[in-house]
């Protein structure tokens, strides 16, 4: 039985595709014009095998967008007449060129087949295309045709009739992604299209992508369906378009015909040698250092080291202000307060909490900007496509590493961008990985352990813990995709923007966005955490002490106060200095033995078996249990434990308090490896659980926790070997 197929030509002017439809069709032509348009319209026919092949030479264009005759016409003939499969005509010669109308061509969700004319100009030019890879990447076959010498055309014909039938076997064309700001636009749309229940033509992605671009045809047939429904879109669309204007200064369309360019690139960057030297854009000239295999690691690495170092030092200025405020308004209610039990749950519990993570908020906005800023200028991706070979040991690819790259801020929308991943081992895999990235609720722990231990070194020391972190995920991924996620790796685009110019008011839009969520957690879980906290440590009230405290106070008084009397006046001083000394001694180690005697006390004494063979005291072990809540709560958990806030600065009071109790360099890098590495919160739990399953969520709770627990155990017990402690 015969069977039907019609085969559209597409491509770019002077690709050569009249000459391959004359191939194809011989004599066999009709030549006329598009109904109710002056552009000429050629149709053929060709008689293959078993199939009756109908071919339509489309307009040449060089884009689908609907503002030339052409381009309305070629996209209005795929979109309306349906044909079973369009073959894009493609300049091997001047491949970046032709494929911003390639991408287009995928983005319509149609059967598609490339196909490289002119190879025989390509390979004169120097240009070798590795058109395997390029048909992994782009999820659909690609061959070599020489249409002047009507070479590969049988190969053209085989190639289009297999991919129809493999379409009518339920294949599905591939998404292209684009950066997260566009992605998260289009996924409004999409639920808007969704939600208004419209039967619509063409996919889902295509529509509100046209409709995001003002695609005036587009949105005229959404209001012909519903003037009411279409209208709640539009309003989805306009607060995308102004969102992404206030970000980049450009309109969405200018803003994704770049993000299409960066993939461009990207494409082209993984399936082309260039053979011949040519001239190279600023781009490629700045990628011949940054991308370079040799150079651009070491590059990245010093990037990472700067960002943290400037977190730390830079951000140490306005600490010290913040640190200086809050311990203002801790002594000035001191004063002002009378002694009760809500006097101490606000110093002791709200303040002494909350002051203990606010003052951090310098060194996170810093973290946020320099994010943004390897963003906004480009490097993110660069970065990725640096960590493709290194990404590769865990059977993923570099595009893997944005999420982990993304983990630097917040775990929880990091895990989220795993969702541009194609392949669902590469998604979950990654998901389980990106956790020991260091989130940046992480950073007030280091910052208050490193500065308290390694003084200047504590950049350097952060930065280790950060570097750390990407190994482990890497070495956790080689463990996991071993024994989890077996099978071939999935192909990947690795999109490669322009370099830009970052704009300030961008930079600030995303730094302020992402720093929101520590603001809120402020007035959300930290302060709740706090109270929580500061209850179980001051109850029970009465307390059977070791020693009799008030006397030995009573007594140090009476006898300091008749040398006093005897002395000079400059040794009467020296000898009120002591005498405060001494009685703060004696108020810290009663204090100490009420902790550690209330019920968080009694919680942290039987979490002690577990932490001290790395090192960790029973305080900071409540601190670590109370951290799966939010990590920011570690550091005014130990604010709270260890009574700081009311009488110095939250910083200065905590850092002296931690080492009078005992803690030394060794413990504290033993806790803040454990802090990098075991599971950032309980949100980051709740989205493994939302994008894969309850099965992963509690392996990656227990999986993280162990590999924290093993990696502090080798770093404490081989200290204390090299007799660090």
């Amino acid at each position: 039985m015969t069977e039907k197929l019609t085969i559209a030509l597409a491509g770019n002017p002077n690709s050569g595709k009249t000459t391959i439809f004359n191939n194809l069709t011989g004599a066999r032509q009709k030549v006329g014009n598009w109904p109710g348009v002056t552009v000429e319209k050629k149709e053929g026919k060709l008689r293959h095998k078993d199939y009756d092949l109908k071919i339509v030479d489309l307009p040449g264009t060089y884009s689908l967008t609907p503002f030339s005759i052409e381009e309305i016409t070629a996209r209005d003939f795929i979109l309306n007449e349906n044909p079973d499969i369009v073959v894009n005509i493609i300049d091997a010669s001047n491949l970046e060129r032709s494929l911003f109308l390639a991408i287009q061509i995928l983005e319509l969700g149609r059967p598609a087949l490339f196909v490289l004319n002119m190879a025989d100009v390509a390979e004169a030019k120097g240009i070798k295309i590795n058109e395997k890879k390029l048909s992994q990447l782009l999820g659909l076959p690609v061959v070599f045709t020489i249409g002047n010498k009507n070479k590969g055309i049988d190969n053209l014909v085989e190639a289009a009739i297999e991919e129809v039938s493999r379409f009518s076997e339920g294949k599905e064309s591939r998404d292209i992604r684009y950066c997260q700001e566009i992605e998260g636009c289009i996924s409004r749309v999409e639920t808007g299209i969704i939600q208004s229940e419209m039967n619509i033509d063409g996919i889902l992605r295509w529509n509100a992508i046209k409709i995001l671009e003002d695609d005036k045809i587009v949105k005229r047939k959404f209001q012909d369906l519903s003037d009411q429904a279409s209208e709640r879109i539009f309003q989805i669309s306009q607060a995308c378009r102004k969102r992404i204007y206030d970000l980049f200064e450009d309109d969405f369309e200018i803003v994704l015909t770049d993000d299409r360019y960066g993939v461009i690139a990207g494409i082209v960057k993984e399936t082309v040698t260039n053979l011949a030297r040519k001239s190279i854009d600023m781009s490629r000239n700045i990628d011949l250092v940054l991308t370079d295999r040799f150079f651009g690691i070491p590059v990245f690495l010093f990037f990472i080291w700067a960002m943290f170092q400037l977190s730390f030092s830079i951000g140490a200025y306005p600490m010290e202000w913040i640190d200086m405020a809050v311990s203002a308004l801790s002594g000035s209610l001191d004063k002002i307060l009378p002694s009760s039990m809500l006097k101490d749950l606000l110093l002791d519990g709200v303040i002494a909490g909350i002051g203990s993570v606010i003052i951090f908020l310098p060194n996170i906005l810093i973290l946020f900007f320099c994010i943004a800023l390897f963003e906004d200028t480009g490097y993110m991706a660069r970065a990725a496509f640096l960590m493709d070979r290194v990404m590769h040991t865990s059977g993923l690819h570099g595009k893997s590493f944005i999420p982990m790259l993304m983990g630097f801020g917040c775990t929880v929308p990091a895990i989220m961008a795993t969702r541009t991943l194609e392949s669902n081992k590469d998604r979950i895999l990654t998901i389980m990985m990106t956790p020991f990235m260091s989130c940046s609720a992480r950073l007030p722990v280091y910052i208050v352990l490193a500065g308290s231990f390694f003084a200047e070194k504590a950049g350097t020391v952060i930065f280790g813990l950060y570097f750390t972190g990407i190994i482990v995920a890497i070495l956790s991924g080689r463990f996991l995709r071993t024994v989890f996620f077996k099978g071939e790796e999935a192909p990947f685009i690795m999109e490669l923007p322009p370099y830009r110019m970052p704009m300030l008011k961008s930079l600030l839009i995303h730094m302020w966005d992402r720093s929101k969520m520590f603001l809120k957690k402020m007035g959300g879980v930290i302060l709740i955490g706090s109270i929580i906290i500061w209850a179980l440590s001051s109850f029970p009230r009465s307390i059977a002490y070791s020693v009799d405290y008030d006397e030995k106070i009573n007594a140090l008084k009476a006898d300091y106060s008749q040398m006093i009397a005897t002395a000079a006046a400059q040794e009467a001083e020296e000898l009120n200095r002591q005498l405060s000394l001494e009685l703060k001694d004696i108020e810290n180690r009663k204090e100490q033995e009420r902790v550690s005697n209330s019920y968080i006390g009694k919680i942290g004494k039987g979490l002690e078996p577990i932490f001290k063979p790395i090192g960790i005291g029973w305080r900071a072990s409540v601190a670590l249990v109370t951290g799966f809540v939010a990590k920011e709560v570690v550091v005014s958990t130990m604010g709270v434990l260890y009574g700081v806030g009311t009488d110095e600065g939250e910083g200065e009071a905590l850092e002296k308090a931690l080492k009078k109790s005992g803690m030394t360099a060794l413990s504290a890098l033993s806790m803040m490896v454990f802090v990098l590495l075991y599971v950032p919160c309980f949100a980051t739990v709740v989205t493994i659980y939302r994008e894969t399953s309850a099965k992963w969520a509690g392996f990656n709770l227990i999986y993280t926790t162990m590999v924290a627990w093993g990696m502090s155990f080798l770093v404490y017990r081989t200290g204390i070997m090299l007799g660090l402690s």
